[in-house]
């Protein structure tokens, strides 16, 4: 059985007093649901603090991004053992790092394997775009996608990893994919590639979220998929009741 996993990417919102009050808040309420992996990601600015308002929780904590090296004259950047000081999890690759600052599969794949250097439990995003939804080619992207970013992990390592299926069309545009058409995308392309890299045991260890659009609406019917492990949840994850609402879906 795998563990349902729910992950609150926070984007580039909330300064640290907010993220603290907003924290504190939203534990209350998340503590009391069981049965699921719980995980913040807020702004590098409020790791510091959000670790300390989730000591001793079973709540974890991950960062937004990380860069591959471990140091080093790389201004603007934070290393793995800065993110890994406070943070267990970290979200590679996501649409936006790809779409706005030209992350591509073999960068996210360096990372990647330095998060298993560091012992960091991955997030690795992927999805495709509005255009290559409309050209019938999803299948091709989302396998090079899980195919590329995925290479030369060790097999040891690989049922750490989580994978986050967010189509771009769907993200932050209110369009979210039919619950069925992310469990094909998941069972006949994800599933497979994974198969491939590690094969097919390792393949279904390893956790296959959704993400684009999730709310606590439409939660529990993309949950209630076979192939579908959780959420990757972007705005919803800033409104207290409403996340809340989503982990409990999955818990369930």
């Amino acid at each position: 059985m795998r563990t349902p996993f729910v992950a609150g990417n926070w984007k580039m919102n909330k300064t640290v007093a907010e993220a603290r009050d907003l924290v504190f808040k939203m534990s209350m309420q998340l503590r009391e649901i069981a049965g699921v992996e719980k995980v913040l990601c807020p702004p590098f600015t409020s790791l510091v603090a959000v670790s300390a308002l989730l000591e001793g929780t079973d709540i974890g904590l991950g960062a937004q991004n990380m860069y591959w090296e471990e140091k080093g004259a790389f201004t603007g950047e934070v290393s793995p053992p800065m993110v890994k000081e406070f943070c267990r999890y970290v979200i590679l690759g996501h649409s936006e790092r790809r779409a706005y600052f030209g992350e591509t599969d073999q960068t996210v794949n360096r990372k990647l394997i330095s998060a298993q250097t560091f012992d960091l439990t991955p997030i690795v995003c992927v999805g495709e775009t509005l255009d290559e939804y409309e050209s019938s080619r999803t299948r091709e992207v989302v396998a090079r996608q899980t195919s590329q970013s995925l290479r030369d992990v060790d097999p040891a390592f690989a049922p750490r990893i989580v994978v986050a299926y967010e189509p771009v069309w769907a993200i932050g545009t209110g369009k979210a994919s039919t619950a069925d058409n992310a469990n094909a995308v998941v069972k006949d392309i994800i599933r497979p590639a994974l198969a491939e890299l590690f094969g097919a045991e390792t393949a279904q260890a390893i956790r296959v979220l959704y993400g684009g659009s999730v709310t606590a609406a439409n939660a529990a019917e993309y949950f209630s998929q076979p192939d579908i492990d959780g959420a990757l949840v972007g705005g919803a994850s800033l409104k207290i009741d409403e996340f809340a609402a989503i982990v409990k879906a999955a818990s369930k």
